[in-house]
């Protein structure tokens, strides 16, 4: 029996993917436990028995900064690292050291943005493990962006000097000893990397609990059916899109359904509407093995678990990793992009017609279906992470 610390982010789209594994090695013998800024989230999605070990930081929606819905670019890059990432790191790191000593991990295993997680254990000579929730960092996602890049390099330099050990060379976001990959080549694309120490594993969708309650009834089998998320993070920047997305649904309401959550609350729809149903919350992996196409903010977790099913998608990035995602979408022939701030109905409508019919689109969605269940998903992930233990404990 080996233990295992999960670091994450307080954030529900990297947690999620770890749930699975954890429940994988628990499944098997092993203790888990969790350091996380946010132990009633964890908690949430991991289930109430949870062992997790609060670290301070901050937590989305609860931080003395707001960021600005409509920064876009390497300025929504830039924000996201120094007003959030790095300070998260700093502020986790007390709690994740606290959390190793109790709990005396065999392996660490580090969401690719906890990096208090990797330095915390560089700095205690344990094995560390990457949870790479999404595949942003691996396709050039500072290409272009030189002053970007280096800023970056310096700030984990002078993070590794607060928080590592010194002596480290390893990046944070890229473990040397297993780097997990909830991702495939076939949606990443040619520049996905190739190591022995890198797993393409696909998504982890397994271990979550039940999701909120759905009117299954409602349901029309002769009308194909459409999924409208923009994840959990982006209540604040959603309100028009949402709205254009409505209008395009019933302007298609003869052939099909739409449901949209919508978890801010701001679409107006009267009880009864047989188009489109609007809830706050929906059970999305029990929905989308029912949708035919999903339109969404190319969130990592979002598009993995659509194409998962084999859903072509409609893609509208925001910020942060999306426009890469959104780019691997579009690449590998399983979706369209739309601009997420100014595409109207009409022009949403006509990208969902296009994926909806076009066979070329649920063609490719397949194949990286395919690709996907072949990966192991959360179980090979675990045994990855067994075999990392194994070595770890023979070079004691």
């Amino acid at each position: 029996m080996s233990a295992y610390l999960f670091v994450v982010p307080p954030l529900t789209g990297h947690i999620n993917p770890a749930v699975g594994v954890a429940t994988r090695l628990a499944a098997r013998g092993h203790r888990v436990a969790w350091a996380c800024a946010d132990p009633a989230l964890v908690r949430r999605l991991a289930g109430t028995d949870a062992e997790v070990h609060a670290c301070a930081g901050p937590v989305p929606g609860a931080q003395g900064v707001a960021r600005p819905p409509d920064l876009r670019g390497a300025e929504a890059l830039k924000f996201l690292w120094e007003w959030y990432l790095l300070p998260l790191a700093d502020a986790m790191a007390p709690g994740v050291r606290a959390a190793a000593d109790a709990f005396r991990p065999d392996v660490v295993v580090a969401d690719q943005q906890a990096f208090a997680g990797a330095l915390v254990a560089e700095r205690l000579g344990l094995p560390w493990a990457t949870s790479a929730t999404t595949s942003a960092e691996f396709t050039g996602a500072y290409d272009g962006l030189p002053k970007i890049a280096e800023w970056l390099e310096r700030s984990l330099a002078g993070l590794r000097d607060r928080i590592g050990a010194p002596s480290g060379t390893a990046d944070p976001r890229f473990s040397p000893h297993l780097l997990l990959i909830f991702s495939t080549p076939e949606l990443i694309g040619p520049q996905a990397p190739l190591a022995p120490h890198i797993h393409y594993v696909g998504p982890s969708l397994a271990g979550r609990p039940a999701g909120p309650g759905f009117p299954w009834e409602w349901l029309d089998q002769g009308r194909a059916k459409v999924l409208v998320t923009l994840g959990t993070a982006n209540a604040d920047a959603g309100a028009r899109f949402l709205a254009e997305c409505l209008t395009a649904l019933r302007d298609r309401g003869d052939r099909v359904q739409g449901v949209i959550a919508d978890p801010g609350r701001v679409l107006p729809v009267p009880p009864g509407d047989k188009d489109v149903l609007v809830l706050p919350s929906v059970p999305q992996l029990a929905l989308l093995e029912r949708m035919d196409a999903v339109v969404c903010h190319a969130g990592h977790n979002t598009v993995c678990e659509a194409l998962w099913h084999g859903a072509p998608l409609v893609v509208a990035p925001i910020r942060d990793d999306q426009p890469v995602v959104a780019g691997q979408v579009v690449d590998a022939g399983a979706g369209v992009r739309v601009r997420f701030g100014r595409v109207r109905a009409a022009q949403l409508g006509a990208a969902l017609d296009t994926v909806l019919t076009d066979r070329t689109h649920r063609a490719a969605a397949a194949r990286i279906r395919t690709a996907f269940r072949a990966a192991g998903g959360a179980r090979a992930a675990a045994t990855h992470l067994e075999h990392l233990a194994h070595l770890a404990a023979e070079s004691r």
